[in-house]
């Protein structure tokens, strides 16, 4: 099933020149073209976290939780996008995916962002302390060593939501009521 998770022939990654389905390029391996699976396997041992860049309406057609739960165990920590499908973006907080979303009028192609950068997310610290911010800040920095800085929409939109996200998840979150009693 992870195998399968962004391997839609549909799938057009824009790191990748007129190429369609679950491919990506792996820059542990010099930015040679390879499975997502197989790339999300090197990022995984290098210990590096992921980031999925989106369109509008990102997790259409793939709201069963399988399409977030694939997300989250290929080490994706969060997803910024134009707009989402509406119980994927709740199924990827309960698998303990961050959604963000771009500001208005905002994408990936209009902020300069190519998906080579490297990104650090503000603000997460303070959700996880227990207040829920409207914006996270967020800094790509691109492999010459510039960076492009914005603020994007968290999308986490209700309490219980916030809950969830703090827990890493629903799971862990039911785990540690049961526990906690």
């Amino acid at each position: 099933m992870i195998r399968g998770t962004f391997a839609n022939i549909r799938l057009r990654n824009q790191l990748l020149d007129d190429v369609q389905g679950g491919f990506t390029r792996d820059f542990t391996a010099d930015g040679a073209q390879s499975s997502i699976y197989n790339a999300a396997q090197n990022y995984a041992a290098a210990g590096v976290p992921l980031v999925v860049l989106a369109g509008k309406e990102y997790g259409s057609g793939s709201s069963r939780d399988w399409a977030a739960k694939g997300t989250r165990l290929l080490g994706v920590k969060a997803v910024i996008a134009q707009s989402y499908e509406r119980i994927h973006r709740s199924n990827l907080i309960g698998m303990g995916v961050l959604p963000l979303q771009y500001a208005a009028g905002q994408n990936a192609d209009s902020l300069g962002l190519d998906g080579t950068e490297t990104f650090d997310i503000s603000g997460v610290t303070a959700l996880n302390e227990g207040t829920t911010p409207k914006t996270l800040h967020v800094k790509a920095t691109k492999l010459d060593g510039s960076a492009i800085e914005f603020d994007a929409d968290l999308r986490i939109d209700t309490p219980g939501e916030a809950d969830y996200y703090r827990h890493d998840g629903i799971l862990q979150y039911v785990l540690r009521s049961l526990v906690n009693g």
